[in-house]
């Protein structure tokens, strides 16, 4: 005896599988020489005088995926200037200035030169970003000597920060 089996229909022609894949953002950092060595040196004088000279490299990496609109703001503060012993320069004295701002991707740039670094002050903002970008720059410190300072190795910090 035989036993018919019925066999199964023709399956479909065509599967539809969904699937999904996933884009993380990235971060916002931003990097500065560790150690910028001597912004200048100069003999003192019957005046005061500036000592001005560049820091190194800024550079701020934004690669958020941020959406279009977006901005970011770099700040920094400065330490007082101080030697072994005696005086200060204190961070009222210290100003910065950003000059020329090298960007990949789509922002708007703005330097913002602050007189001095007393408090966290912005430097550099970015506006109207479009994507991943980012910006560097190379700032001059200018640091304000008082005509009295006494002769010395006056060292500070300067600290940057991007939000």
């Amino acid at each position: 005896m035989f036993l018919a089996s019925a066999l199964p229909a023709s399956a479909e022609p065509t599967a539809v599988s969904a699937a999904t894949v996933t884009v993380e953002g990235g971060g916002l950092s931003i990097s500065a020489p560790g150690d910028a060595g001597n912004l200048g040196t100069q003999s003192n004088g019957v005046g005061p005088l500036t000592i001005s000279g560049p820091l190194g490299q800024v550079q701020v990496t934004d690669s958020r995926g941020a959406p279009a609109g977006s901005g970011w703001t770099a700040t920094a503060i400065s330490t007082a200037f101080t030697q072994t012993a005696g005086p200060s320069i204190g961070a009222a004295a210290v100003g910065y200035s950003a000059g020329p701002i090298t960007k990949v991707g789509t922002a708007t740039y703005t330097a913002n030169d602050p007189a001095n670094l007393t408090g966290v002050s912005p430097v550099v903002t970015a506006t109207a970003i479009t994507g991943d970008n980012t910006a560097t720059w190379n700032p001059t410190i200018h640091v304000a000597v008082a005509a009295d300072m006494p002769a010395g190795v006056y060292i500070g910090t300067i600290t940057h920060s991007v939000s």
